[in-house]
């Protein structure tokens, strides 16, 4: 992937630029208004991730092209200290934080595509895609 743009996570702040950003291009693509909000929501989950557990990483974006279709692909990867049990983490209602336990299978459901790596000590990486209907 040759990401056309890049939000880096330092602080709570970078959470709300790294949606901005993703809704801006949803709307630059032509996707309705629900589905901007859908992308910013999934957004808004992997920055938090990587504010709260890894204490910075970096939300990377590119508009794909498959076959007719056209998408948004977002990276969001981090250094952090990585995740034991990604099945685990993907069960509804799982969360370490204290949280609802939205989290990762909340971006799972709100986007098309989703794709989670992650190795412990160094990082996790979640590639996830929204199509354009």
């Amino acid at each position: 992937m040759n990401p056309q743009s890049c939000v880096h996570i330092h602080k709570e702040w970078d959470i709300v630029g790294a949606r901005q950003l993703g809704r801006e291009m949803a709307k630059e693509i032509g996707f309705s208004t629900v589905d901007q909000a859908r992308i910013a929501t999934a957004i808004s989950e992997l920055a938090r991730n990587i504010y709260l557990y890894a204490d910075q990483g970096k939300i990377s974006y590119e508009i794909i092209y498959n076959n007719s279709r056209t998408g948004l692909c977002l990276i969001a990867e981090d250094e952090g200290p990585g995740i034991s049990d990604i099945s685990q983490v993907m069960e509804d209602g799982f969360t370490t934080s204290g949280g609802l336990g939205a989290g990762l299978p909340g971006v799972k459901r709100l986007m098309d595509e989703f794709e989670a790596y992650s190795e412990i000590g160094k990082g996790t990486t979640i590639k996830t895609v929204k199509w354009l209907r």
